[in-house]
């Protein structure tokens, strides 16, 4: 059995969606739970993923690695569609989050108000062009990959809740809150969702 370490609505809600796709039982622990998470990761992040004795990290390749163990159609053999799957995958993980971040850092890190509101304003806008990619790619599917859902699905639908902690406007084009709405549909993404409230069970 797995086990993940998590924190609320962070990214490792989509490690936990994929495991739930797949089938896979796994424990879920809260990183606050843990009283040296640094023995786990000295990096200090979540996700974290356990197999037995094996301990990961790095969102991205935990999924690679969840996918090609579970023989996942989410991840194409085909070389084009392996290649078309990944890539996605890394536009939300290594692009649309990097943009997020910011907003966080900048939310805790810049004291002056004007400062603040000016720069969360232009990482705002970094987020909302990065959307309209998004848009872009989705005039013609239901998904990123085509009519099913993809694991980049999966992380933007994520990503795209962390918005309203800040003062700004974030622009979401109809096709792309309609792909999200969808995700947000899945069994596994409301079950996932409902295992991080408080009091829940976290063997599942």
């Amino acid at each position: 059995m797995y086990t993940l370490y998590y924190s609320p609505r962070a990214c490792s809600l989509a490690i936990q969606v994929v495991l739930r796709e797949l089938g896979q039982n796994f424990e879920l622990v809260d990183k606050k739970d843990v009283a040296d998470f640094s023995a786990i990761n000295p990096v200090g992040n979540i996700p974290v993923l356990v197999d037995e004795t094996k301990i990961m990290t790095e969102g991205v390749a935990i999924l690679l690695y969840l996918l090609h163990k579970h023989s996942s159609p989410m991840l194409p053999v085909d070389p084009q569609g392996y290649q078309s799957a990944v890539q996605d995958m890394l536009f939300a993980n290594a692009t649309m989050h990097p943009a997020y971040s910011k907003l966080f850092f900048i939310a805790q890190n810049v004291n002056d108000e004007q400062v603040k509101q000016d720069m969360l304003h232009a990482a705002s806008a970094r987020i909302n062009q990065l959307w309209q990619v998004v848009e872009s790619r989705l005039a013609q599917n239901a998904f990123l990959g085509g009519e099913q859902p993809s694991v980049a699905d999966i992380l933007l639908c994520v990503y795209s809740h962390w918005g309203s902690f800040f003062a700004v406007d974030i622009v979401i084009g109809k096709h792309t809150r309609a792909m999200l709405s969808r995700i947000e549909a899945m069994d596994s993404f409301q079950r996932a969702i409902a295992a991080e409230q408080p009091h829940s069970s976290a063997a599942l």
